[in-house]
């Protein structure tokens, strides 16, 4: 991010000030910076004077501040984010209202917008691309799991930190799309988002789910290896229409050195159906990451031939004459001999024609010999089956993530010779059964680690200090979890503890030699403090001079418990007198 636009304190500031001016919000975020602007809210750079910690600072523009649904929604904004706890998503701190202004106080990101990368590098390499939508996948699926849609997935809202980190962010437009009512928020009809990122059901005002943001993750993925959207226009309504409308040209078109890979991932999340995309994004992570490690893809390859349309011309049966009559009879019936002759010369015609026509079928019938399909994608395995005239029945089975969507086994199996038209079964891998997320809340770190790793889930970590009402706890102890216990993850997902923070270590400085105002200073600076001084007369040092320290010198000690006995030097000993000898009396 960088320093854009001008300071807060050539606005109005109102009373919430520092000394030079600057904008305080809640009496510890000083505003520094602008760092961009959006449609509802302006973003700034941000101290916080409590924890002396760069943050970022959204507030809401003043003309919004007298509008419920748009105060209702900044609101939700805070809330929403808050608690999404993931790598992958920008940290929401705080939140509050102050002189009728709304804002949120949110993690900093040292680092720019996917948007600034692609204006400034062009297009990306497609595996630096597909690890950035790897990430973003990641954060989405977290706020999937927790009922919300983002809504307004686009490279702006995604930010790249210097160390490489990818983060979402901006959860202002998502809202929960499973239980609750928000009809105030999105009347039917309404449209939010960005117009080039819309999904076919979004810019038509339907409803979404995670579907939705899986097609928007899609244009961006699309994006970051073009160099340019799928879709683009004069006005919104144009690119929208064409959301709706149209077909985007295969990237492999614009550019053939692109992986066909990226073809078929980007082809799946730009389904105008959104059955027919990823069902989630746990899916397309994995489909992402089989793509990195150079297997085969669940997404079908792109075909660029579209099938042809045919017209059926309807076909009207002639109504009987209605004429009038004429006069002519109809001749007298053929008599019942005749007839019954007749039935019996259609029925072995009928008889030879049946047993002609089943010699001949049985000596066309075409032989076509089963090939294998085992590990190929579902959707390229029944594709292959059918381009030989075969049926296919499809059985699922619990399986590895890795196996998920591919076939595991076939019926009959390959090398078999079938006739045309014979069925084939096939034991599609489901996935690993979701599993739910245990309680490990109050355990060391070390034990909940254990227990997760051993379902089968990633574990992410991050330390804050321990608060008011949480003391006596242990560090290392697990003070938070997301998900939450209960909740159900498959293995290969990821949850994320919050733990107690270690204590800040000091390491005991070295006094020996010093004198004992010195010393204290020594100690002082240290963040150490003087404890127990006794005196001990020294033969080898001066007088208030330390001689020995208790800790030695080097000692890590926790901050709040470094006191340093001290023994000093009390000077020379005193002499013991020595007796006089007495001379002995003469004689």
């Amino acid at each position: 991010m960088s320093d854009q636009g001008d300071s807060p304190s050539t606005r109005e500031m109102g009373t919430g000030q520092t000394p030079g001016g600057n904008r305080v919000y809640s009496g510890r975020y000083e505003l520094h910076s602008r760092l961009g602007r959006g449609g509802m809210a302006e973003v700034f750079l941000a101290r916080d004077q409590l924890l002396d910690r760069p943050v970022a600072v959204k507030v809401m523009f003043q003309e919004f501040a007298g509008d419920p649904s748009f105060v209702e929604r900044f609101r939700r904004e805070a809330q929403a984010a808050a608690n999404l706890n993931h790598p992958n998503v920008v940290g929401v701190y705080d939140w509050g209202e102050e002189d009728g202004t709304y804002f949120i106080v949110m993690e900093y990101v040292d680092g720019r917008s996917l948007a600034d990368i692609l204006r400034s590098e062009g297009p990306l390499h497609p595996d630096r691309a597909a690890d950035i939508a790897t990430d973003i996948a990641d954060a989405l699926g977290l706020a999937h799991r927790n009922g919300m849609v983002h809504r307004d997935v686009k490279p702006g809202n995604v930010l790249v930190g210097k160390d490489g980190q990818v983060k979402v962010a901006d959860f202002g437009i998502a809202r929960a799309f499973a239980g609750g009512t928000d009809s105030e928020l999105t009347q039917a009809g309404t449209v939010m988002g960005t117009a080039t990122y819309f999904s076919p059901e979004q810019a038509q005002g339907k409803p979404v789910d995670p579907r939705s943001d899986l097609y928007a993750l899609g244009v961006v993925l699309y994006e970051m290896v073009a160099g340019q959207p799928p879709f683009t226009g004069e006005s919104p309504v144009a690119i929208a229409y064409q959301h709706v409308r149209e077909q985007p040209v295969p990237i492999t078109d614009l550019n053939p050195q692109i992986p066909p890979e990226i073809d078929a991932i980007t082809g799946k999340l730009l389904q105008k159906d959104p059955s027919l995309r990823y069902p989630s994004a746990a899916d397309l992570r994995a489909d992402l990451r089989r793509f990195r490690e150079g297997r085969t893809l669940a997404a079908p390859a792109v075909v660029n031939d579209a099938p042809a349309t045919v017209a059926v011309a309807p076909v009207t049966a002639a109504e009987p004459s209605s004429e009038y009559d004429d006069g002519y009879e109809e001749p007298a019936r053929r008599t019942g001999v005749f007839l019954f002759f007749l039935i019996l010369l259609l029925l072995a015609l009928g008889g030879a024609l049946l047993f002609l026509a089943t010699q001949l079928r049985e000596d066309d019938a075409a032989t076509v010999q089963v090939p294998s399909v085992v590990g190929q994608p579902q959707e390229v395995a029944e594709q292959n089956l059918r381009a030989l005239g075969l049926l296919v029945r499809v059985e699922t089975r619990e399986s590895t993530e890795e196996e998920a969507g591919n076939v595991l086994e076939q019926d009959p199996a390959a090398g078999a010779d079938v006739d045309e038209g014979e069925e084939v079964t096939l034991i599609v891998g489901a996935g690993p059964e979701p599993v739910a997320v245990p309680d490990v809340v109050g355990q060391p770190l070390e034990q909940a680690q254990a227990t997760l790793e051993g379902l089968g889930f990633v574990v992410t970590t991050e330390q804050r200090e321990v608060e008011d009402d949480e003391e006596g706890v242990e560090p290392g102890t697990v003070l938070e979890q997301a998900p939450a216990a209960g909740q159900e993850l498959t293995p290969g997902e990821t949850v994320n503890l919050v733990v107690a923070q270690e204590p800040d270590a000091l390491q005991v400085p070295n006094v020996v030699g010093q004198s004992s105002s010195q010393a204290g200073a020594t100690l002082g600076s240290a963040g150490c403090s003087v404890g127990q001084t006794t005196r001990e007369n020294s033969v080898n040092a001066a007088a208030d001079v330390v001689i020995r320290q208790s800790p030695a010198a080097g000692t890590e000690i926790p901050e709040e418990e470094c006191t340093v006995n001290l023994v000093v030097s009390g000077g020379q000993p005193t002499p013991t007198p020595t007796p006089q000898s007495v001379p002995a009396p003469p004689g």
